[in-house]
């Protein structure tokens, strides 16, 4: 009975991210300014004024040249409001030159090689029983599973962030907008 709940919530969330990916299919507007398909993660994400601190983070870390490439990523990229949640004067700590391989490895947490839209997520997460565990750059896990009709992911702490846009789609992958940073063991 568990299972078959769990399978019709995973098919009812397929509908809805469906929906909303073939709404997304465009240029989708992602703080204030539309992404668009045919431009890197870079040129998108510098564009956005949600995500000032994140691009910010990726210079600091000299992640721009590997976000550029020819990828395929998938970016869970947090907004300014996610890394607000923070404790107060990290980011400061995190983008000094000294920190700059715990900067790193934060930021390539929030990334997996390969191109994972919501609709692969979706079907991840149900072949895995409800969870998809997904192998970061940096070498962590983040398990993804739904709430609702939510993509949620979960860090190696046990924290979770939640998917606000998903699809949002570069010429070298995806971004998923997440409202919480999510931190690596």
């Amino acid at each position: 009975m568990k299972k078959s709940f769990v399978m019709l919530m995973l098919v009812a969330a397929s509908f809805t991210v469906a929906a909303s990916t073939a709404f997304a299919q465009g240029n989708p507007m992602v703080g204030g300014a539309a992404m668009y398909s045919n431009k890197d993660i870079v040129d998108n994400a510098v564009n956005s004024a949600d995500h000032t601190t994140l691009v910010a983070a990726v210079k600091a870390a000299g992640l721009v040249p590997t976000l550029k490439s020819k990828g395929p990523f998938t970016v869970f990229a947090p907004t300014n409001a996610a890394f607000d949640k923070l404790p107060a004067g990290t980011v400061e700590m995190l983008v000094k030159p000294e920190n700059k391989e715990m900067l790193t490895k934060i930021l390539t947490y929030h990334v997996v090689a390969g191109k994972y839209d919501a609709k692969k997520l979706m079907k991840l997460i149900q072949s895995g029983g409800g969870t998809a565990s997904l192998k970061t750059v940096s070498g962590g896990t983040l398990m993804a599973m739904l709430s609702g009709n939510n993509i949620v992911l979960q860090d190696e702490k046990g924290n979770t962030s939640n998917v606000t846009i998903a699809n949002v789609r570069q010429s070298n992958g995806v971004i998923h907008v997440i409202d919480t940073v999510v931190m690596p063991n």
